[in-house]
């Protein structure tokens, strides 16, 4: 069973946050906001449409941003959100593999086939057996 969103109507919504209607409006044609719509076309508003009207609403009117600054914030809070997950992800990966890296590691210093750099650089300044 699918387990059903609380959803709010734009007047439940200005009333909540002492706003006026056209304001959530100019938000949405801004793309600052994009409630979903009902079947008769009425917006509805979710908890995180909230979530994110109050970052929005704190922006403007506590420090003053205008709308266009609101959205480069918004949009760099959504790209640092993305990296923190791909480095979550990537951190979750080493740890689950740490023991592999580990053993490879111990490996690959226990084998004779690796030559030291500067060995190598010895060899490449010695002259080859063909008189070159």
């Amino acid at each position: 069973m699918k387990k059903r969103v609380k959803t709010y109507t734009i007047s439940a919504v200005a009333e909540m946050y002492d706003i006026h209607p056209q304001t959530l409006r100019l938000y949405e044609r801004e793309g600052l906001l994009k409630p979903s719509r009902s079947d008769g076309n009425t917006r509805l508003f979710e908890d995180s449409d909230l979530e994110r009207l109050e970052v929005i609403l704190s922006l403007t009117r506590d420090l003053g941003v205008n709308l266009a600054g609101v959205e480069i914030i918004l949009n760099m809070r959504e790209k640092m959100a993305e990296m923190q997950s791909e480095f979550e992800r990537f951190f979750a990966y080493l740890r689950s593999h740490a023991t592999e890296f580990a053993r490879h590691n111990e490996e690959l210093a226990s084998s004779e086939a690796l030559i030291p750099v500067s060995r190598i650089r010895a060899l490449r300044r010695e002259p080859s057996e063909n008189g070159d």
